[in-house]
This record gives C-alpha cells, structure tokens and sequence, in this order.
C-alpha cells in the first residue's frame, strides 16, 4: 500500500455578507488542514499502520479479554460512542463521553482534562488504566510475543519484538496518520468552490464568526484553540449516584488531589494542574465531522447540536466561574438553523479501513 500524505496549507479568511474577502492575516485562522505532523521517532509507515490497526481492534489488550480501542470509537459512529458516558472495564462506571478520534493527530492537548502527553503515552496508559482496559501491559507483551503475526507485524513495523513502546507508537500511528478526513463542503468552499456551500451554510459561517462568536474558541484548521474553558455547565445529577460519585473519587485520588474524599463533581482541567482557577475547565472539542460524534459535551449531556446551541443562546447555565464570553446571544430561530447548517458542512469523508489490509 502507498501512503500518500496531503500537502497541507492555511487560509487565513475573512467573512463578508457577500462571501470571502481576503483581508491577510487574521486571528483566527480558518481553512483547509495542513498536513499531519509526524513525530520524528513515529513517523508513518504502511506496516506501522497495519500493526496499529490490528492492535486497535485486538480484545487481548484488555485485561477481561472483551474490551479493545474500538470499544469506545467505534468507526460507524464518528470513531466514539452514541452513548452520553462512555464503557468502562469490569467493576468500574465512566463518568465521561468518548472523545472522538476523527483528526486526533491534530491535538495539542489529548483527553478531555489534557492529561495526556501524547498519542503514544495514551495508548499505553488507557492501556493499564484499570477504568479502561486494565491490562497488564507485561502480561499482554508475552501474549503478542506469542503470537507469531504479531512478532511479524512488529518485526517489519519497528523491527522490533513485540513491547510496550512500540506498542504504543503504532496505535498512535494509526490514529494520527489514518484517521484524517478529505475535503468537507466547508474545505471546498474555503479552496473557491462558492457553490459547496449552501446559503443557509454562509449564513451559519458568517453568525459563527461573528455575532455567535463560535470562533473565539473554535478556529484553526480543526475549529478548536486547544485550550481549556469553563463554558457554564451545570453539575450533572448523574454525579449523585453512589457508583458515579465513587469514580470522581477514585480518579481524584490517583490525580493527586488531596480534597479528593469530598469530590461529587468532576473538575475538568483542575484534576491536572490542581489550580483552583481551572476547576470545571474542559478541552475546546474539534469542530470537524461533528454531525458524526454526537452526543456532545465532556459528559455527553446533549443528544443534538441544537441543544448544543441552544446552551451557548442562552449564555450557559450561569454558574460559578463560568467564564464571561459565555453570554446570551439572542439568535433568532433561522440563525440556530443557519449556524447548525454550517457546523453539517464541516464534515468530510474518512479513508475506509480496508485500506490498510
């Protein structure tokens, strides 16, 4: 198989009632995605991915033998779940949603508290987190080591016996080389096709940039900055249940929080940084292929994307540190459906894993 990696580059955009202006360089980026960036100890090779998609889909990297990445990215739905909290290993609730995988390569910060340092540090720590998978990630070595397609997959991936590090690079391979969309309506439009998108889809692009104020937060070739927000969610009642309160607290306390005896909510951002001002402060979400990865939010609180607007027309839920760009908007019920038209043109396809075989 030939891997081709797109040629990548930034169009810096400006929005008028009557289409784009150029107006140089702006803010906010907006436009088609760059290439990839590979690490230079990973880069992408037809074999490493092979060996991280067979890896993705294995059930021996759990410790029941049941569970495997796919288990909560599942393909058919935009690489998560269509469940609001997210599976968990034997013995355990989650208390979050599945982040999506769809352009992950492209995060600065990964997990919804950015806990993790990179795509290969998560795929050995999902790995031996005993809320995820709970493998014992020596254990599972033997058992590849044991299996002679893996020791070939390794051998011509990283040339390499079967380890727990390039076990995590080739996972972290496959995700951030394969799972990449093509050309959205939005990609075409930005690149000079002004038919790609419809007129209710320049209207949403022009109240997201504008009166909507998306853009603050979601911009760049992913629609997203990166960072950490506070956007006004109320505590979910979910968190009232015993089993769920004790997931807080069993997480809290392998963060390090000293509080984390008293923890009936989960603090976002806090959990890594332990500074009071990022309490309840979650990663700004990519935009792209969102029509796909529903439902939304850290805890999966609203099936729809017009729910999702609907919080942000209202200026949040109006809670404690709630950060101030998050006031009501007054949109009108057309704009709601213009805005929301644009957010269904940011969807573009993904390559079909058969590729790979």
């Amino acid at each position: 198989m030939k891997i081709v990696l797109r040629r990548g580059w930034v169009v810096m955009l400006l929005v008028t009632w009557g289409g784009w202006g150029w107006a140089g360089e702006l803010s906010s980026a907006l436009g088609p995605l760059p290439a990839v960036t590979a690490q230079p100890d990973n880069p992408p090779t037809p074999e490493r991915l092979r060996l991280g998609k067979k890896l993705f889909f294995d059930n021996r990297i759990s410790g029941n033998g049941r569970l495997n990445c796919s288990s909560c990215h599942l393909p058919e739905h935009g690489w998560t779940l269509p469940m609001a909290i997210s599976l968990a290993n034997d013995g355990f609730v989650e208390r979050r949603n599945s982040p999506t995988l769809i352009n992950v390569g492209y995060n600065r910060v990964l997990i919804w508290d950015g806990r993790a340092p990179s795509l290969e540090k998560q795929a050995v720590g999902s790995t031996k987190n005993p809320v995820h998978k709970g493998q014992d990630i020596e254990a599972l070595v033997r058992t590849l080591r044991a299996d002679d397609e893996m020791v070939a997959l390794f051998k011509a991936a990283y040339d390499s016996a079967p380890n727990a590090e390039d076990y995590g690079k080739a996972i972290a391979v496959f995700q951030r080389h394969f799972l990449v969309t093509g050309d959205s309506p939005f990609d075409r439009y930005a690149k000079g096709d002004k038919q790609a998108l419809s007129g209710a889809a320049q209207r949403g692009l022009e109240l997201f940039q504008r009166k909507a104020g998306c853009v603050q937060c979601h911009h760049g070739p992913v629609f997203s900055d990166h960072a950490f927000h506070n956007i006004g969610l109320r505590r979910n009642p979910l968190f009232d249940q015993p089993a769920y309160r004790e997931i807080l607290r069993f997480d809290a306390k392998r963060m390090g929080l000293k509080e984390w005896e008293t923890v009936d909510d989960d603090t976002g951002r806090y959990l890594v940084t332990h500074d009071p001002a990022d309490r309840k402060k979650f990663k700004t979400p990519a935009l792209r292929n969102i029509a796909q990865t529903a439902p939304y939010m850290h805890d999966g609180r609203y099936a729809t994307l017009d729910e999702v607007i609907d919080h942000y027309d209202r200026g949040g839920d109006a809670t404690p540190m709630q950060e101030s760009g998050i006031r009501p908007l007054h949109l009108t019920a057309q704009e709601k459906s213009d805005l929301k038209a644009f957010l269904l043109a940011l969807s573009g396809p993904l390559p079909a894993l058969e590729a790979l075989e």
